[in-house]
């Protein structure tokens, strides 16, 4: 069974996706959805790379993904996105150019996808629709901030502490390889704390 299947209890809404992130009007909700339509990608998928710009953003109904970037030839996963989430290139969405990272779905996903160039119309048109942006960016900002200073300051073991409290499906949905990158430290090191956590 793929896990679209298995997690297709976890889907969220689109409307409780954009609400989550700025309360809108219905009127301004309505304009909002009609330029977002929903896509689906296969578990592996890199849905956007380094090397190139993307013209979009995406909420994730279904389906986790990775972050990563390659660095002396290993891959380095820096964030985990799941149900309800944004993905994201603030590069791209800032300044138009290409991104740093990669994007690889981790399940089979089901995403919602919304232009940036229909999203900018949007935001010079309609001031509600400009301050969820604003919202949606500032969101962004504070969940970058949090995950460079946990990185920085948080003890492998404190960091695996609290994906277990507060992202405990990732455990379960997610490779370890991919976990212990995240931490910084290797897949043996990371059974090790698992083992001392037990």
């Amino acid at each position: 069974m793929t896990s679209f299947f298995v997690y297709k209890k976890n889907s969220m809404q689109l409307e409780h996706i954009l609400d989550q992130i700025y309360p809108l009007s219905d009127a301004a909700k309505a304009k909002l959805i009609h330029e977002i339509v929903e896509v689906h990608y296969p578990k592996g998928h890199i849905l956007m790379h380094s090397t190139k710009f993307v013209k979009a953003i995406y909420l994730i109904k279904i389906g986790i993904v990775r972050a990563y970037s390659d660095h002396d030839g290993s891959e380095i996963t820096f964030w985990f996105g799941k149900e309800g989430e944004a993905v994201i290139s603030m590069k791209n969405y800032v300044e138009q150019k290409k991104s740093y990272e990669n994007i690889e779905l981790l399940e089979d996903c089901v995403l919602y996808e919304l232009d940036n160039q229909r999203l900018n119309l949007l935001y010079h048109s309609d001031i509600e629709i400009a301050n969820w942006g604003r919202r949606f960016a500032e969101k962004e900002l504070v969940k970058t901030e949090e995950r460079l200073i946990s990185r920085h300051l948080g003890t492998a073991i404190n960091r695996y502490s609290e994906l277990l409290k507060h992202d405990h499906q990732l455990i379960q949905r997610v490779a370890l390889g991919h976990i212990a990158s995240y931490l910084g430290i290797t897949q043996v090191s990371l059974s090790r704390i698992r083992a001392e956590l037990r």
